[in-house]
């Protein structure tokens, strides 16, 4: 199967990393959005994605946002030794290096646009800080989301889980190893990284629609509404998650309220069309192409778009 996410649609992004779904789902059952969570390499949203984005522009951010540099721009070797760090690490609180859901968010569409030359560079740039220092949590993250960009999505899990040994408390990174593991199809652990981006930093739209995605891979679809209404709540022209949330809805049958919101995804994105003509049919009566979804089968994913 593919993944959640389709391609192309660089945010480390839920995202744009996700990976596919359904019953044994075949591609063309899946939304066909092109948003992202967060911007993987070219991978684009779990048909949205987040994710998706989740991924601070390399080009503009620093390493004090935890995230990517400017390609060809050092890292910071001592991230997280300023006072403000480690008192928030000792309370269990956001790191205050890491910047707000808004920039976030600004900083993965922007990563969208980066080319295969860029992520090669940023991991460039990540391995040359990691000589001097190979500790460093910041370059750790820049490595593994450049490898993620990169669709070395196996080798990049590594470099996350050591930096989030330093950056316990920073939403982007969790965010982006939640992307990661939605295209290693982990939907389980992706779950639980999206869970603590948002613990970290509660109005990240794009984490919360990664862990509906995530929900509905293992066919959790009522928690998966709730996720993706948070997300129409924090931003109501997100059309992935209007899209989403239908197709969840249609999978349990609520297909008034599935209507509602697919009908509404298309006025924000003309592609969810699809989607609404998939999963509910139209208003001359013409059913749905693919019958909703209502139980899981093997394991496979719920509906994304293609990789």
């Amino acid at each position: 199967m593919k993944s959640v996410f389709r391609a192309p649609v660089a945010a480390l992004g839920l995202l744009a990393f996700l990976t596919n779904c359904a019953t044994t789902v075949t591609e063309k059952e899946k939304p066909t959005n092109t948003s992202q969570l967060m911007a993987p390499p070219t991978a684009a949203r779990p048909d949205s994605t987040g994710a998706a984005t989740t991924a601070p522009d390399a080009r503009t951010t620093g390493a004090a946002n935890g995230v990517a540099a400017t390609p060809g721009t050092a890292v910071g070797t001592d991230a997280v030794s300023d006072a403000a760090t480690a008192a928030a690490l000792a309370a269990d609180k956001p790191d205050p290096n890491a910047p707000s859901a808004s920039v976030a968010s600004a900083e993965r569409e922007k990563e969208k646009k980066m080319t295969a030359a860029d992520y090669r560079i940023m991991l460039s740039d990540a391995e040359a800080s990691l000589i001097v220092n190979p500790k460093n949590p910041r370059a750790l993250l820049q490595r593994a989301k450049a490898k993620s960009y990169l669709k070395q999505y196996k080798e990049a899990l590594p470099d996350y889980t050591a930096a989030i040994r330093y950056l316990r408390n920073n939403p982007d990174a969790y965010y982006n190893r939640g992307v990661n593991r939605l295209m290693l199809k982990q939907y389980k652990a992706a779950q639980t990284d999206f869970s603590s981006a948002i613990k970290y930093r509660p109005d990240d739209k794009e984490s919360l629609f990664g862990r509906g995605v995530a929900r509905m891979q293992m066919y959790q679809y009522k928690a998966a509404v709730g996720d993706f209404t948070k997300a129409i709540q924090l931003d109501s022209a997100y059309a992935d998650a209007w899209e989403y949330r239908g197709i969840s809805y249609s999978s349990f049958d609520k297909l008034s309220e599935a209507r509602r919101d697919l009908e509404r995804a298309t006025q924000l994105n003309p592609e969810a069309a699809k989607s609404l003509h998939r999963y509910i049919g139209n208003d001359e009566g013409h059913a749905p192409i693919k019958a909703p979804v209502t139980r899981a089968v093997g394991g496979v994913h719920p509906k994304p778009g293609q990789h």
